[in-house]
């Protein structure tokens, strides 16, 4: 579904920011994704879900007090969904924006209303058209080519998706033989004498053996998203990777291991949650204005 309406007093980034959060949780819940775009006063949003879930959380918009003149604009069944990982995208629209657009250059020469939207819907749908392009173009970031360039490029990629399904499959028969080995671990520890008790380095031994799977694991998911989308997530490597130091600091025998070791260990694992820390509030922040 298609909308758009007018503002009944301009929205500060601050009222805007408190309106999307609560349309984020609200939309989650009720499994609907979607785009809102605001410009001049106006909004025009697009929701995406199961026909009465759209229904419903378009009845509580008609009545929400802060706009005014609601008016559905396109409504139709798709094959899938157009912003799939977006409870609600959103973006203020400025004229930075689309100075470089073909079609849209000349928007913000006109008073781009609701009057002006319902009768120019082709404008509504190119703007569409252009932030779902750039969300694509942020979701889907190919580090391999995903339309063939010519034969061999293509041939190529396919060889390498082939490559990194095989991997998947390998990987899942590591995580099997990982739990097998965490089993037998417990089982070892508990049943030797002294029965049914676990010392220090028996917990870090374990410990180990529980994060060597949630490591495998970790990899996986790497590998799925990575089939899905064609794109490494950075995110989440660095997460595996910090998991992996971790471990590795848990499990070290400390009377006979190098101090400078552990104080280099310690500072690659600093380094990395820095790194995550950051990447983390770098998409934060890009949330809040996309």
């Amino acid at each position: 579904m298609l909308y758009i309406s007018s503002a009944t007093s301009s929205m500060s980034d601050e009222d805007m920011l408190n309106m999307l959060e609560k349309c984020r949780i609200n939309n989650a819940a009720r499994n609907i994704t979607g785009m809102l775009l605001y410009c001049q006063d106006t909004f025009v949003q697009v929701l995406e879900g199961e026909d009465k879930d759209v229904d419903a959380l378009y009845n509580c918009i008609k009545k929400d007090p802060r706009h005014s003149g609601v008016n559905i604009l396109e409504r139709k069944v798709v094959d899938k969904r157009q912003f799939p990982d977006w409870s609600m995208g959103f973006k203020k629209i400025t004229d930075a924006d689309l100075s470089n657009v073909e079609g849209l250059n000349s928007f913000f020469e006109h008073d781009a209303g609701s009057d002006y939207f319902i009768h120019e819907q082709n404008i509504v749908s190119l703007l569409m058209q252009h932030f779902r392009k750039k969300y694509q173009a942020q979701m889907a970031h190919a580090e391999l080519p995903t339309e063939d360039v010519n034969p061999l490029i293509g041939s190529l990629h396919k060889t390498i998706i082939k490559a990194v399904n095989v991997l998947a499959v390998l990987m899942v028969a590591v995580i099997l033989f990982g739990v097998w080995d965490v089993v037998v671990v417990i089982f070892d520890k508990l049943f030797t004498p002294p029965y049914l008790m676990l010392t220090v380095s028996d917990i870090l031994a374990t410990f180990g053996s529980f994060m060597m799977v949630l490591i495998a694991i970790e990899i996986f998911i790497n590998i799925t998203l990575y089939l899905r989308t064609d794109v490494i997530p950075i995110r989440l490597v660095l997460a595996t990777a910090v998991m992996a130091v971790a471990r590795k600091i848990i499990i070290f025998d400390y009377k006979a291991i190098d101090p400078q070791y552990v104080y280099a260990s310690g500072v690659v694992l600093l380094a990395l949650g820095v790194t995550y820390w950051i990447v983390g509030k770098y998409h934060s922040e890009e949330d809040k204005t996309i």
